[in-house]
């Protein structure tokens, strides 16, 4: 595993296109792809439906257009935005809904809906599917899913995106498989050259959409499986509790080991928290007192509540609140405090922001 490999890049912020660009800039994307100008390269975002990407579900349009400004000014011109909603929903509804299609006579890109395509028969490890022949014709494949949580697998990243280049068949096959070695034997026949997780705002537990957190923060990496091995971090899991996860690396298609990877955070949140739209987001923000909170801190708390809240844990806190935010500096207080600022507090966990596991961990022996 090279250098590269073991590298995630992260930055925060509420300026997708900005951010991205920055992003792509900083991990020098375009030397990545080894086939030069005449590659052929496939954008991948997750329109699992036509939801605003506001709720939680779908890919942030800037981000993408951030990807092909990239890469047209770096000389590349053969590019293509491919995606299959999910089964029942509509692509075509998706791209104009959510502004593909206008990006994509923008910037004259393809657009395609992977439902329309020819599908090749590949098979992995006893497992036979189809997929998209223009996603295997591809030289270079950047995958942006959308940090969120998933009803059967827990987690939905980087691997479980690439089920968007499948036929609507094969969908059904795979649930009806279990979806986690599936989807492994996908990644493991074609799989991302470089992810790019939205995680502006994401669905704690659902990919429909309907309860997103607001966590500003976009980050990526050439290894799917260690990008997803952070979104499950973030998320508060081991990566070894999902399923997909652990067959991708045993099938050796990248590595889950979170503690060989160098972290790279190109700036630190500033962004205050908004006001959420979110009933689990409200009910769960009960719990804490927030004082001028950076908004990826306060997510990662959420993210810890929620599950504690899975474990029956939130009822121990009873009117005891959880403090966080720029507030607390140099108070002291004896009530359970987030991240560095509230480091004069009688117990506390550290970090800017403390990550979710870390969070969870304090809270639960708290």
């Amino acid at each position: 595993m090279s250098d590269v490999d073991k590298r995630l890049t992260i930055i925060y912020g509420d300026t997708p296109k900005e951010m991205t660009a920055k992003l792509l800039e900083a991990v020098d994307m375009k030397s990545l792809i080894k086939k030069g100008a005449s590659a052929r390269i496939g954008i991948k975002p997750n329109l699992v439906n036509a939801t605003p990407p506001e709720k939680g579900a779908t890919t942030h349009p800037e981000i993408v257009e951030a990807v092909i400004l990239y890469l047209q000014a770096s000389g590349f011109r053969d590019i293509v935005i491919l995606e299959g909603s999910w089964v029942g929903a509509n692509t075509q509804t998706a791209f104009r809904t959510l502004g593909y299609d206008r990006l994509a006579e923008t910037y004259g890109v393809r657009l395609l809906d992977t439902k329309r395509d020819a599908f090749v028969q590949k098979s992995y490890n006893g497992i036979t599917m189809e997929i998209s022949k223009t996603a295997l014709e591809l030289d270079f494949l950047i995958d942006i899913p959308v940090l969120k949580g998933h009803c059967q697998t827990l987690v939905t990243g980087a691997l479980k995106n690439l089920k968007g280049i499948i036929s609507d068949r094969e969908k059904r096959h795979f649930h009806t498989l279990g979806l986690h070695k599936p989807i492994a034997c996908l990644n493991r026949i074609i799989s991302a050259d470089f992810s790019i997780v939205d995680g502006i705002c994401g669905d704690l537990d659902f990919e429909e959409g309907g309860n997103p957190v607001q966590m500003n923060r976009i980050f990526g990496g050439t290894d799917p499986v260690l990008v997803d091995a952070y979104i499950a971090q973030t998320m508060g899991y081991r990566p070894e509790e999902i399923g997909y996860l652990k067959l991708s690396a045993d099938y050796g298609v990248g590595s889950a080991d979170l503690s060989g990877a160098e972290i790279v955070e190109l700036n630190k949140d500033t962004g205050k928290v908004k006001d959420s739209p979110s009933r689990i987001v409200k009910e769960l923000s009960a719990y804490t007192a927030a004082e001028d909170a950076c908004s990826a801190c306060f997510a990662n708390l959420i993210q810890a509540l929620m599950r504690l809240k899975d474990e029956g844990g939130l009822a121990r806190f009873g009117e005891n609140k959880i403090a966080i935010g720029q507030g607390y500096r140099g108070k002291s207080l004896s009530c359970p405090g987030i991240g560095n600022c509230t480091s004069e507090f009688a117990s506390h966990v550290s970090g800017c922001p403390p990550h979710t596991p870390e969070i969870l961990d304090y809270l639960s022996y708290y």
